[in-house]
């Protein structure tokens, strides 16, 4: 009986140098985006690319763990070498520094959602908004469907403020904010999409809360679009006075341009982002947190977390703030 003929060493030592090779390949794509990232500059191509290190970061360590378990060591050294510079990269989006608490002072929790607008489970929101036990509600893409069931999803707070875009090319929306406290509504600006925003007369003092959902990123929404809505945020601020919490889908991470623009222009800073929101049929740690919440520096975040899933396919941010010391 002949026995089969099984490749030389040579052989197989050459197939593996072609895996390790594809492999080194394929990590320069996320060191690309953390390189971009890294640079800190406002192109809109490059803005792209900023904003997807954090999943590339998770797949190029599962990647990393791939080929160390194979023994390809020089796509081990280059994956690590990849991995690091993009956790350098999501750092300031995972873990945006925190002023410490005021000792004493209340805490406050915030619901804050993309419902999406053709999410009508008013059964399914509620439990996400019981589960979380906010005191303030932001909610952006309310489908104007569910105005009938708006008691049945906000009767836990009656004070309520909202804003409907019609012009939109997906159909009727809104914005609502809903709290536990008294609210009063605060005139906003032109161009923010979805931008609803009112002074709750909390245990805190009054805080500004704003609800707001930018455009799309170029190429998607013309070009400048986020910049110059970010710019009217800013414009916002400026016509208010004390603290201000910032909430809403902003199409971006915050390490990113606009993220940047909000921190230099508007004078907010986010709350931690290591668990993305979108799309929420992924894994978090594959996902990207473009649904942020933002505070002004005489505030300061305790704590950031997902909510219950909500029938949307942004996940729901639940964050609780209080005054900084």
């Amino acid at each position: 009986m002949t026995s089969p003929v099984q490749p030389s060493k040579p052989t197989r030592h050459l197939a593996w140098r072609i895996v390790e090779a594809l492999a080194i390949l394929g990590l320069l794509a996320p060191l690309t985006l953390a390189v971009a990232a890294l640079s800190g500059s406002g192109h809109r191509w490059i803005d792209i690319l900023a904003q997807f290190t954090a999943p590339a970061l998770t797949a190029t360590v599962l990647l990393t763990a791939l080929v160390a378990v194979t023994r390809l060591w020089r796509a081990t050294a280059f994956g690590l070498i990849v991995s690091v510079t993009l956790l350098v990269a999501v750092w300031p989006q995972w873990f945006p520094v925190q002023p410490p608490a005021r000792p004493g002072a209340p805490e406050l929790t915030l619901y804050s959602a993309n419902v999406h607008y053709l999410n009508t489970d008013i059964a399914r929101m509620r439990r996400s908004i019981d589960q979380a036990d906010p005191d303030i509600i932001v909610l952006v893409e309310l489908s104007l469907q569910t105005a009938d069931g708006i008691e049945r999803l906000l009767g836990d707070h009656p004070y309520r403020i909202h804003a409907t875009l019609l012009d939109q090319a997906r159909g009727p929306a809104r914005s609502i904010i809903a709290s536990r406290y008294p609210l009063t509504r605060i005139d906003t600006f032109d161009d923010l999409l979805n931008d609803v925003a009112a002074v709750a007369d909390t245990p805190l003092g009054p805080v500004n809360i704003v609800g707001v959902h930018l455009t799309r990123p170029w190429p998607y929404e013309y070009q400048h679009g986020q910049v110059i809505q970010t710019e009217n945020l800013a414009d916002l601020r400026r016509t208010t006075t004390g603290p201000m919490i910032v909430a809403g889908d902003f199409n971006s991470v915050s390490s990113a341009r606009i993220g940047r623009q909000v921190r230099d222009e508007v004078g907010l800073h986010p709350a931690p982002g290591i668990l993305g929101t979108w799309p929420s049929s992924l894994p978090s740690i594959f996902g990207m947190t473009i649904d942020q919440v933002y505070r002004s520096p005489d505030l300061t975040f305790t704590s950031r977390r997902l909510g219950r899933p909500n029938g949307s396919d942004h996940a729901p941010v639940v964050t609780t703030f209080t005054l900084a010391e």
